[in-house]
């Protein structure tokens, strides 16, 4: 059965945390997968960018000492280094940390291939969540499932132990998303950009955000501030509550210094849940910087867009 696009406040109801000590970052269920984790999650592309490694060394490991304990990556960030520095920064912390990577091959050759070297720059025997990089374009969806397609990679993952959950991540089009879920697959997870100015302009919040919650799959926020952009309305914070006032498990934010580690742990320790006045009133704040699309390029542009190691199939709409 084929599944659309949903939207309405009785569906966008804040994900409830579970019980943390003052001062602790609380934690939330991610879906049906049984983890907890932390409401805001440490972005992977942004720990790689360092000039010395052991400086990304040091932020991903405050940000685990400070109580974030999701962690984002990817094959492709960086050229690896990403994952090289994330390999380092948990060696002794692995029980500590949901460790979620992703990689960019439609087809089962290249996506095990990238899983091997996952795992070896990570120095881990296995990945909590392995996730589909960056569904952009229409073709992908058929490709991934296509024969010899990326899905058996999953599945064989999986079964191997290597692997504990599947999901798959996108912020082109939530179009594309809605493709994915109409698979026949049992999803774990799903990301997607979450922030004051989606839902303004191809909006995975209304599209795919109602769907992903009634199928209790584990929600992953991203671009909590658009790439910087959503700053020019509101500040950091509000940035950042409101993404995790939306029924999300965990929002990623990216964090290059010790500064940006600091405003996330204090948004992830004083978080309470906006309002629906509040929100109402913040997305008001935004539509005109949001409604055109400009603000999140990543949505009408190519150049944030991953690059596969194979040609897709021919596609027919």
């Amino acid at each position: 059965m084929s599944i659309a696009a949903g939207s309405g406040w009785a569906l966008l109801e804040p994900t409830p945390c579970c019980a943390a000590k003052a001062g602790d970052i609380p934690r939330r269920r991610l879906g049906r997968t049984g983890l907890k984790v932390s409401i805001i999650g440490l972005g992977g592309w942004h720990i790689g960018i360092q000039k010395d490694p052991a400086e990304s060394v040091r932020l991903i490991q405050t940000a685990i000492d400070g109580g974030i304990n999701f962690l984002d990556n990817s094959w492709d960030y960086n050229d690896g280094q990403s994952e090289i520095r994330m390999g380092k920064a948990i060696k002794g912390r692995r029980d500590r940390v949901v460790l979620m990577t992703k990689f960019n091959a439609r087809d089962k050759k290249g996506a095990l291939r990238e899983l091997d070297e996952s795992l070896r720059r990570l120095d881990t025997d296995y990945i909590d969540i392995w996730q589909f990089h960056s569904i952009e374009r229409a073709e992908d969806p058929d490709w991934c499932f296509s024969p010899n397609g990326a899905i058996e990679a999953a599945v064989i993952a999986k079964k191997q132990g290597k692997v504990r959950f599947i999901g798959f991540t996108g912020h082109k089009n939530p179009e594309f998303h809605l493709a994915m879920l109409n698979k026949d697959f049992p999803w774990d997870t799903i990301q997607m950009p979450l922030n004051i100015l989606d839902v303004h302009f191809r909006s995975f919040q209304k599209m795919v955000l109602p769907v992903a919650v009634k199928r209790k799959l584990g929600i992953i926020g991203m671009k909590p501030m658009a790439f910087k952009t959503a700053l020019e309305v509101a500040s950091a914070h509000e940035c950042l509550r409101y993404a995790m006032s939306l029924p999300v498990s965990v929002t990623i934010t990216g964090c290059e210094t010790v500064e940006r580690i600091e405003q996330a742990l204090t948004a992830g320790r004083t978080f309470k849940p906006m309002s629906k006045k509040e929100i109402q009133t913040l997305e008001a704040r935004s539509r005109s910087v949001g409604e055109t699309g400009k603000s999140e390029p990543y949505k009408i542009t190519t150049d944030f867009d991953n690059k596969p190691s194979a040609t897709p199939p021919p596609y027919e709409a």
